[in-house]
This record gives C-alpha cells, sequence and structure tokens, in this order.
C-alpha cells in the first residue's frame, strides 16, 4: 500500500536498485564532514572516563560527533560491558561473548561521572546482553536511580536494546523513571535481516508501544538510519508505524560505514531530503523530529527533549 505522505521535491537523487558507492568515485559530501576538537573539555572528560574505568558508545560506535560533543563535556555513558552479543552489519561495537558477568558497580561509576561533569542531562546506553537471564535490565534501572540520586535535576534518558522480547525487562527499566526512553528501529523491515541480527522489526514496534503504556508521561523516542538501500517509500511506512506507538521523538540521520567489514553506504541522502522527512513526520504526529545527515540518537539529546515539548 503506498503512503499517503510523499517527498515531492523532483531535484533529490532517487534512491533504487543501485549497489554500494564507491568511495573512489563517490567521496564523503561536504554536509557530511565534521571539524576536530582536542581541547581542554575534551581531554577532561577522556580523563574521567578512563579514570571511571567507563566505556562510551561515542567511542565503542565511531561516531563522526564525538569531538564535538566531547568538547562540551556530553558523552553517552555505554553500560554493561563492551562486547556485544549480537553482530549488527552496521555497528563497530565489538561482538563475542563476554568474559565477565555485568559490572554491579558500574551505576555507581556513571553517577560518580555524572557529578564530576555537571551534567544536566546523561545519557545511557548499552551493548546487548543475550547472556544475561534480564539481558542487563536490572543495571539500567541502578544507573537510572542513582545518577536521580547523586545529581538531583538531571535527567536521564536510555537507549535500550530489545532484551528479546522479554518485557518484564522492559517493565524493570520503566519503573526506574527515566525520563526518556529510547530504543532504535533503525532501518526498514525489509532491510531488518542484513543491518540487524537478531532483532524484530514487528518487536521493536511493541517495545515502543508496551513502554508508553508502562508510562504515559514519558518520552518515548527511536531512530533510522538512512542510505542503505531503503526506498523513501519504505521510510514514510516506517515513520507512519512508528508514530502510530504514540512515539515522541524520531532521529533521522546519515548511514556512515564504520570499517570496511561493515555494510556499505549505498547513497548519500541529501540535507534538502532530511529537511523534507522532518516536515513530513511533524504531519504524522512526532512531538519532535531530528533530522539531519550527522544526526544521531543521542546528539544535541537535551535539545531533542526539549524540544518534543513544545
Amino acid at each position: 500500500m503506498s503512503s499517503p505522505f510523499h517527498i515531492v521535491s523532483n531535484s533529490l537523487p532517487q534512491p533504487g536498485a543501485e549497489g554500494p558507492l564507491n568511495p573512489a568515485t563517490h567521496p564523503r559530501p561536504d554536509w557530511l564532514r565534521v571539524k576536530f576538537f582536542n581541547g581542554d573539555n575534551y581531554q577532561d572528560l577522556k580523563r574521567i572516563m578512563r579514570t571511571l574505568e567507563l566505556h562510551t558508545v561515542c567511542e565503542s560506535a565511531r561516531c563522526p560527533n564525538m569531538g564535538e560533543c566531547w568538547e562540551q563535556r556530553t558523552a553517552t555513558f555505554m553500560i554493561l560491558g563492551n562486547i556485544c552479543t549480537r553482530a549488527c552489519g552496521f555497528c563497530a561495537v565489538p561482538s563475542g561473548k563476554p568474559a565477565a558477568p555485568p559490572d554491579e558497580q558500574e551505576p555507581d561509576r556513571v553517577a560518580d561521572a555524572a557529578v564530576q561533569l555537571g551534567l544536566r542531562y546523561a545519557v545511557v546506553t548499552s551493548v546487548n546482553r543475550d547472556d544475561q537471564p534480564d539481558g542487563g535490565a536490572s543495571i539500567f534501572a541502578r544507573t537510572i536511580t542513582e545518577i536521580h540520586r547523586r545529581v538531583p535535576g538531571c535527567k536521564v534518558e536510555v537507549l535500550i536494546p530489545d532484551f528479546r522480547g522479554d518485557w518484564n525487562a522492559l517493565e524493570t527499566v520503566v519503573a526506574a523513571r527515566p525520563d526518556v526512553l529510547n530504543h532504535n528501529t533503525e532501518t526498514v523491515p525489509r532491510l531488518y535481516h542484513q543491518v540487524r541480527k537478531g532483532a524484530v522489526y514487528g518487536r521493536s514496534l511493541e517495545l515502543l508501544r508496551r513502554a508508553k503504556a508502562l508510562d504515559p508521561g514519558m518520552s518515548t523516542k527511536t531512530g533510522l538510519m538512512l542510505g542503505l538501500g531503503e526506498e523513501r517509500e519504505e521510510v514514510l511506512a516506517a515513520m507512519q508505524d512508528l508514530a502510530a506507538q504514540g512515539t515522541d521523538i524520531l532521529t533521522l540521520g546519515q548511514y556512515m560505514q564504520p570499517t570496511r567489514e561493515h555494510l556499505p553506504i549505498v547513497r548519500y541522502i541529501h540535507p534538502d531530503e532530511f529537511a523534507e522527512y522532518k516536515t513530513l513526520g511533524k504531519q504524522m504526529g512526532f512531538g519532535h523530529v531530528e533530522s539531519g545527515p550527522l544526526v544521531r540518537s543521542s546528539y544535541h539529546a537535551i535539545d531533542q527533549e526539549a524540544a518534543s515539548h513544545g
């Protein structure tokens, strides 16, 4: 069934059955070039993370915005270790069998870092821990609780895995009262078997729906990567699916291949196209749509949360 929402600019490149881009003939466009930061704030944040033995998804996933965010003394904590039990085709986080159980002291150290950084907004994500009975939900909950306790007034956003459909685990996280619960859908249903190994599109939709039902006052959030070969109508259909779950915040960004071993880029999405998706997303009912080439889930997350209530 075709979508009632249509991109109207005919000047934008049309996706089709084209193959991966050749970096030699399709260099990274200017709008994807970022400035390198290495100032005092960057170095101080790095010192705090190393001293407290904490991981960040900024480093592990090779985020292009890391320098800018770290120079602003913001980072996304990655809990439950640095080894993911899944091997998604887009993600640079190391995968394999974790050698150790989750660190029970990690929530305290994340809260320590939040104190030292003077955070007003903390973003916490994790690797997948399918080896754990609750997928690490209890560590998420304790991390939320500790940040709220140690840094009064600091909002907490969590970017959680799907817990393999364990809804008791989801309830554990929601009961800790995060301000924003994020679960990324990542791509359109047709590409799931390539992009999100071990994940199920319908399960991600159900997670977002259940989270909103468990706490209607909590903001829910999700994101899609573009440029993996998806068609526009598929993007619009996925956006409608996500809006139908009551999702408050949607992020749309350009997929960037972290290494040659990961899925290739099929297309660079023009900023004008991202702008049109933003307009259409607002029409679909999202409270806020953050859409642009360099957008990532936690990029300017504090502003995304504020805008969703505007």
